[in-house]
């Protein structure tokens, strides 16, 4: 519907060719709305925000684009250009902003109602390219002393940048093959990827096996030397093997009470001392320290019977 009104396409049966224009015959303007203030040489159009800025009435931040219904005039003259005033109604607000143009500068001016949020640098700070004003350019074309200065200058700086072009120059060509990096990159992180789940698949069999939820950290060297300094069982025989062994010498020992220096007490506080010091002996049979506590308790009661 907007645009058969935008473009007039639309004839009422009524309308016959000898009565004008169908604008003529409607008495309206082609521009419709956007023409009401024409008489006072004002033009309603669309404008957009060049740049970011501060609202003067609510004082809030106004974003690069935001769009605007602005009232365009026509306020100046630069040589044969001319300046343009938008005057427009803040979104968050009953405040108005002028904009105008500044053809001199190629850029856009507030007048009133807004602040400009300053986000422009020098050239010399960024290491950019500075394009060449029109001064400048007429300055070359008339005057040769200027030229050659120009292009002295232009060299000294060529000389101190072209380290920095040949080493970018370099990086370029290392990197054009697009195709053979990409794949180098994703056969890296495939790789990272299965070492990954890897121990996470060890971490998780660890953890169900102590019935612990924790987080567990990657192993470090420092981590793996500590934990092989640190004795936690003996190299010749294992936890299960000596409780085995103290149990079966607990069985041994006489049901009444005996004295601290009876066979079965020796016996006991012999093995004891064999696991302490023995760290390094290799793994023998279970009953190996229960024979021996048998073989003495055996000898002490048959030497308590012959004194009977």
């Amino acid at each position: 519907m907007s645009e058969r009104k935008a473009v007039n396409k639309y004839y009422p049966p009524e309308w016959r060719p000898e009565m004008g224009s169908i604008n003529k015959y409607r008495n309206s303007h082609p521009l419709r709305d956007r023409a009401r203030k024409l008489h006072e040489g004002v033009m309603i159009i669309r404008f957009e925000l060049p740049y970011n800025i501060w609202c003067g009435g609510c004082g809030k931040h106004v974003g690069m684009g935001v769009r605007y219904n602005s009232e365009k005039r026509k306020v100046g003259n630069y040589y044969t250009t001319p300046i343009y005033r938008f005057r427009m109604k803040c979104h968050l607000c009953d405040n108005h902003f002028e904009i105008e143009t500044d053809p001199k500068n190629m850029e856009y001016v507030i007048v009133s109602g807004a602040t400009r949020k300053e986000e422009r640098w020098d050239s010399k700070d960024t290491e950019t390219v500075e394009a060449t004003d029109s001064e400048a350019k007429k300055r070359l074309l008339s005057d040769p002393m200027y030229r050659l200065e120009h292009g002295t200058t232009e060299a000294k700086k060529a000389q101190v940048h072209k380290p920095r072009i040949a080493d970018l120059q370099a990086s370029q060509e290392i990197k054009r093959e697009d195709y053979a990096l990409n794949q180098l990159a994703r056969r890296k992180f495939r790789g990272e990827k299965r070492n990954i789940a890897t121990r996470e698949a060890a971490d998780k069999e660890l953890l169900a096996k102590g019935s612990m939820n924790l987080s567990l950290l990657p192993e470090s060297e420092e981590d793996k030397r500590a934990a092989k300094a640190v004795p936690f069982k003996m190299s010749g025989e294992s936890f299960d093997d000596f409780q085995k062994q103290k149990r079966l010498c607990i069985q041994a020992r006489p049901i009444f009470g005996t004295s601290s220096s009876s066979p079965a007490s020796k016996a006991l506080s012999i093995l004891q001392a064999k696991r302490k010091i023995s760290l390094d002996r290799p793994k023998s049979s279970t009953s190996t320290g229960c024979k021996l506590a048998a073989a003495s308790f055996s000898s002490g009661t048959s030497k308590t019977a012959s004194k009977r």
